[in-house]
């Protein structure tokens, strides 16, 4: 990224800045989240996601909105043409065959985010959304250089979509109770991993006040909501 600013973003008010941040929404889709769904059917524990990670992500989202800071969705599409061989070998292997997040379908819809008509939604095939995606240019274009990173799951998608824009020089950053997994060891370890490899762990009621900072200097009345632990 060396068109662009030099200056390092060392604090989390510097990567949370409206001016090059984006926050970036990933899989929060019925079949990861919703009772009923693929994880839920495979035994993940959806109530966590459910309870725990999606109030603070719609809370989240709102206070971005407001703050000015993008607001990038990306949603997984697995239909059957779009598999490699080495993903349906893991399938195979792991007993994991059960449809996913196919094209139209109930488990490929949002769960509860909805994406406004201004804002992007990126298609991926993978884990990661930057691989055979248009999300790396979407960034180039906007100026982004750090990356807030929210959804489903904490160490799949997540960290994928993490750990490849940390390799192409963005900045990166999980708000940690913004995620989730089908495990709660699942979610611990990714989080310990991305925090010694690649960005800062962080607590949307964190990033939420850097916002709220931003507004009271502007001069805005209106408050970002606050996060109930």
């Amino acid at each position: 990224m060396s068109d662009q600013s030099s200056a390092l973003l060392r604090t989390l008010a510097e990567k949370a800045d409206p001016r090059h941040a984006a926050l970036l929404v990933i899989d929060v889709q019925n079949d990861f989240v919703a009772t009923g769904g693929f994880f839920d059917q495979v035994g993940g524990d959806v109530r966590v996601i459910q309870q725990r990670c999606v109030p603070n992500l719609l809370r989240l989202i709102d206070a971005a909105r407001r703050a000015g800071v993008k607001v990038i969705f990306v949603k997984a599409i697995y239909d059957p043409e779009v598999q490699s061989d080495a993903m349906r070998e893991r399938n195979s292997r792991l007993g994991m065959e059960l449809p996913r997040c196919l094209s139209g379908s109930w488990g490929a819809e949002f769960y509860q985010v909805k994406p406004l008509p201004e804002e992007s939604v990126i298609i991926k095939h993978r884990y990661s959304a930057m691989v055979g995606t248009p999300l790396l240019d979407l960034l180039k274009r906007q100026g982004i250089r750090s990356l807030l990173l929210a959804g489903v799951a904490t160490d799949t998608c997540v960290e994928s979509a993490g750990r490849d824009a940390y390799f192409r020089d963005h900045y990166v950053t999980i708000v940690e109770d913004c995620c989730g997994a089908a495990s709660e060891e699942d979610h611990r370890g990714a989080l310990k991993r991305f925090n010694r490899d690649y960005g800062p762990v962080v607590n949307s009621r964190d990033v939420m006040a850097t916002w709220n900072g931003l507004e009271q200097t502007a001069g805005s009345t209106a408050p970002v909501a606050a996060v109930h632990p």
